[in-house]
């Protein structure tokens, strides 16, 4: 099944030839934002082992971004550092158990989430869709920088070993984990699962199901515009800043995910431009990605390239 997938599937997906240049001055502009973080002590969360603080940043359109930050109570004095990043429709959860593996980890609620939608708020549904037809406002745009932006709080940081970041999450967040390997060249380790977000217009093909169907709903109602929506994700789909990725990765799928459809994480794979790389395919499971198996092969991935040891599965 797995070979038939990678090799009967053509994906449509195309980089705009503005793409590296499009994300590049996007970039600078954030980088010109001042970070202003504000880490605040949550004492009725902590406990004996780890440490947890509620932090607030800055990002790009002056938007301010909530995220949770955990550290173990014992640590040296520069740690590994551990992001996390939320599903579609998911409240970030507190990283504790990063922390007891021996990380500092950062959990991050981009604009929209709960705790980050003060300035921007499009509900769910609509993030998906929210000024689709432009990509200077598109929602996504923002939301990308958001993540990004948590690599620079934990430079910030002086408990952080800056060369040892890595970055993780599943569905959304796969996705997320996509975009942040590619566009930030201090993350050392990446593991993405069920990877959201990837191979827009093929999925809306080859599934009927949601947050895709949004996108489907949109173009029932609005079908003059499907030029330019498709023009616009092409610049937000992972497949497209998957060859800018250089650091070891591996990617989860489940074959018979009817979220995101496998078949997109097959072409993100074959794009993907690390030496080292690895894709688990798990047949029997839909958008779990095999997520209870696969969790033991994360664990000893981020070890070996931040920790510096083996974990026995």
């Amino acid at each position: 099944m797995p070979n038939a997938l990678a090799g009967n599937y053509q994906s449509t997906v195309r980089k705009p030839d503005d793409f590296d240049a499009f994300w590049d001055a996007v970039l600078r502009q954030a980088s010109g934002v001042a970070l202003e973080p504000e880490v605040i002590p949550d004492p009725l969360r902590t406990s004996e082992d780890v440490e947890v603080f509620q932090v607030f940043y800055t990002s790009i359109d002056q938007v301010r971004v909530a995220a949770w930050y955990c550290r173990p109570a014992r640590r040296v004095e520069r740690t590994p550092a551990i992001m996390v990043l939320p599903g579609y429709q998911m409240d970030p959860p507190i990283p504790k158990e990063w922390a007891r593996k021996g990380y500092v980890a950062l959990s991050v609620a981009p604009r929209g989430k709960l705790r980050s939608n003060r300035q921007f708020n499009p509900g769910y549904p609509n993030l998906l869709t929210h000024n689709i037809v432009d990509r200077h406002t598109y929602a996504y745009r923002g939301f990308y920088v958001d993540t990004w932006r948590g690599i620079d709080f934990l430079l910030s940081r002086p408990e952080v070993d800056p060369a040892r970041l890595g970055v993780t999450g599943s569905s959304q967040g796969g996705g997320l984990t996509i975009t942040t390997a590619a566009m930030r060249s201090e993350v050392r380790a990446a593991a993405a699962g069920a990877p959201y977000l990837c191979g827009f217009t093929d999925a809306i093909e080859l599934t009927h199901t949601y947050p895709y169907e949004e996108i489907t709903d949109y173009l029932r109602l609005h079908p003059e515009r499907r030029a330019a929506v498709e023009e616009t994700l092409a610049y937000f789909d992972g497949i497209c800043f998957a060859d800018r990725i250089a650091c070891p990765i591996i990617v989860n799928i489940g074959l018979q995910d009817n979220v995101c459809p496998p078949e997109t994480g097959y072409a993100l794979y074959g794009r993907v431009g690390a030496a080292d790389k690895r894709l688990y395919p798990y047949d029997g499971h839909g958008h779990d990605a095999g997520r209870a198996r696969h969790s033991a092969v994360v664990d000893q991935f981020f070890a070996r390239h931040l920790l510096g040891r083996e974990v026995s599965q």
